[in-house]
């Protein structure tokens, strides 16, 4: 098989710069070792920045997106019985839409045959070749075959665990990492949740996260040491848990329910650089880890795929090889921003194992200061809503 632009990975990265490369006429086939069922039944973020919300916009497929997404224009942040709302629609003039990842890469997949978005699922043993050369080519198995693809640039958007960023040399590449010494805890239930809005607490007890999916789905989280198992936190004790932490208010509205999913993730700051090494781009999550606690995620991943999308276009188009030899440096300039607010999110949201007096002292200052400061909001607002691309 031979294509322009060869993609590693049908998630919602994937998906979306397939379909953002064939709206403009780029030959390309996106090649995935799961299932479609498989990629449906991962549970993952729900808060769409701009970038995401546009993306599907000028795709035309955010029918069901304007149709059944929240829009939010704020959020709130809790520490013991104070809530703080920041307003990001008066701060900045802007939203954000709670709209599950499910969901969006349901609407993805959904239109890759009438646009003619060529998938091959159940890709096992992919493989990168010859990537620092002008015609890289993908290797895989399906059905007790051996496939190959020729492609003059192929795209990594196959998560942490993927081959594609293995294909770049150790010798080129640097890798900045920073792991947290606690897992997310997440429970989903089929209950309204206790808040139009999230809400994001820093309690004695610990971190705990009030979201939702739709206004009858909820997603709840608590944050709990690396060493607990999902099967020490039944459906009960994590209620009364998150009861706890999110306060008297949030607890007085809320629904309980039995769980749907049950998990524990554990948290991590990881940056690898560059995204690009000769005819091999990396998007999303093959980049870039963020902490969950400033749902930068999947939008930066929309991000990136914004950027390749736009470099392999005018590639293709115009002959013009700029903005391919810029691509890292233009993704990595909104990867450091982004993970630098997820960061400090973290940092003053949760209790940390090693923290003192000293540590929460400065927590307490930095959220007075949020509290009563129109300029903190501001910041803060902006880098939710999401930094311009």
């Amino acid at each position: 098989m031979k294509t322009r632009v060869c993609i590693i990975g049908a998630g919602p990265a994937g998906l979306l710069l397939g379909h953002l490369l064939r709206a403009e006429g780029v030959e390309c086939v996106v090649i995935e070792r799961q299932t479609p069922d498989y990629i449906l039944g991962r549970i993952r973020a729900g808060v769409l920045e701009e970038i995401t919300v546009s993306l599907m916009a000028r795709l035309g497929l955010d029918a069901r997106l304007r149709a059944e997404g929240l829009p939010h224009g704020g959020f709130n942040l809790a520490d013991g019985e104070r809530l703080i709302r920041i307003d990001i629609a008066d701060l900045t003039g802007k939203q954000v839409v709670v709209y599950g990842q499910t969901e969006l890469t349901r609407d993805l997949m959904a239109a890759r045959e009438e646009r003619g978005l060529e998938v091959v699922y159940e890709a096992a043993d992919v493989a990168l070749h010859d990537v620092e050369s002008d015609a890289p080519f993908v290797t895989y198995t399906k059905d007790g075959t051996e496939h190959r693809v020729d492609a003059r640039f192929v795209v990594g958007c196959d998560g942490f665990h993927g081959p594609s960023r293995k294909a770049i040399p150790a010798g080129v590449a640097k890798e900045y990492l920073r792991e947290y010494p606690f897992g997310w805890l997440g429970i989903l239930a089929d209950v309204p949740p206790c808040n139009h809005e999230l809400i994001y607490a820093n309690h004695e007890r610990g971190f705990a996260l009030a979201s939702m999916r739709s206004e009858s789905r909820s997603r709840y989280y608590v944050d709990v040491p690396l060493t607990d198992r999902v099967e020490e936190w039944s459906d009960e004790r994590l209620w009364d848990e998150l009861a706890i932490r999110l306060g008297p208010e949030a607890a007085a509205h809320m629904t309980r329910g039995p769980a749907i999913e049950k998990s524990i993730a554990p948290l991590r700051s990881y940056v690898f650089a560059p995204m690009r090494h000769g005819s091999l781009l990396l998007c999303g999550d093959a980049a870039h880890i963020v902490p969950p606690t400033g749902a930068k995620g999947l939008n930066l991943a929309a991000s990136d795929v914004h950027y390749a999308a736009e470099a392999l276009t005018g590639y293709f188009r115009r002959n013009d090889a700029e903005a391919i030899a810029a691509y890292s440096d233009t993704a990595l300039a909104r990867v450091w921003k982004s993970e630098r607010f997820s960061w400090s999110l973290t940092r003053l949201m949760h209790r940390f194992p090693e923290d003192g007096p000293f540590e929460r002292a400065m927590q307490v200052a930095e959220l007075d200061y949020i509290a009563s400061s129109r300029a903190a909001q501001t910041a803060i607002a902006e880098n939710y809503v999401g930094l311009p691309v």
